[in-house]
């Protein structure tokens, strides 16, 4: 299985690199470290960057174009009103910055791995049917260790499980989820506003036993936390903050 999901992973960056203009990817393909990265950033009139686990480099020694921004966008998804998209049964997010008049002038595509073994740590408390919050900051894995805690109670412990997946990074772009997630269901959210709607729909139309939901950050979406729970149904999610402290101090998520 561990192998399976490392060619995965690799099939799944090869397919990002082919997002990319050529002579960006080259001088990518070209880096020792290739399977360590995190992230490509392009912004128009900058040298595009590529940041690994523990360094960051430019990308040759020319200005990123709209060309350039323009052969990007034309091999990723839509755009929804968050300005994320992703590659079509990916775990790839790409994000995009827009000047005043709506035009895109920047993209983030930032990597997407399934990480076989990355909620063992909390194994425990997943089988336990008690609901988990991970805490941190961006970029430090929240997702990532979401996404497995997803397999394991769907896989492992055979149970009925629901993602709500409001950008498509947890199972993936396009209408087929990425096998990342297992048996676990996806239900997408066709806009951030919506997300706690969806989390109750999820509850209520498809009789879940935990519901999986990523980035809290709203004092709906915290309302619709403890409803969850009051039905008895169990609930793991993120939201960023160093600490609980940081939590309990914003007074959209402290309930």
């Amino acid at each position: 299985n561990k192998q399976n999901r490392d060619l995965t992973n690799v099939g799944d960056l090869i397919q990002l690199l082919q997002c990319l203009p050529k002579r960006i990817r080259d001088h990518l393909e070209s880096q020792p470290d290739l399977e360590a990265l995190l992230e490509v950033v392009l912004d128009l009139g900058r040298l595009p960057e590529a940041r690994f686990a523990k360094r960051a480099i430019y990308l040759g020694d020319q200005e990123v174009t709209q060309l350039q921004l323009r052969y990007v966008l034309n091999h990723v998804g839509e755009f929804t009103s968050d300005n994320r998209a992703g590659i079509e049964r990916t775990l790839h997010r790409i994000s995009c910055l827009r000047n005043r008049k709506g035009q895109v002038i920047g993209v983030t595509c930032r990597v997407g791995r399934a990480v076989f073994g990355a909620a063992r740590v909390i194994e425990d408390l997943l089988l336990s049917g008690r609901n988990i919050l991970l805490v941190g900051r961006p970029g430090v894995g929240k997702t990532t260790m979401l996404r497995e805690s997803a397999r394991v109670l769907a896989d492992e412990a055979k149970r009925r499980v629901v993602i709500v997946d409001t950008s498509n990074e947890i199972a993936g772009d396009g209408d087929i989820p990425h096998s990342a997630i297992g048996r676990a269901r996806r239900m997408q959210v066709s806009s951030p506003v919506l997300q706690h709607a969806t989390m109750i729909e999820a509850v209520e139309n498809h009789m879940p036993e935990a519901i999986i939901i990523d980035e809290m950050g709203t004092e709906e979406e915290s309302k619709a936390a403890r409803t969850i729970a009051e039905r008895g149904v169990q609930l793991v999610a993120t939201a960023h903050g160093n600490t609980l402290d940081n939590l309990l101090a914003n007074p959209t998520l402290s309930d």
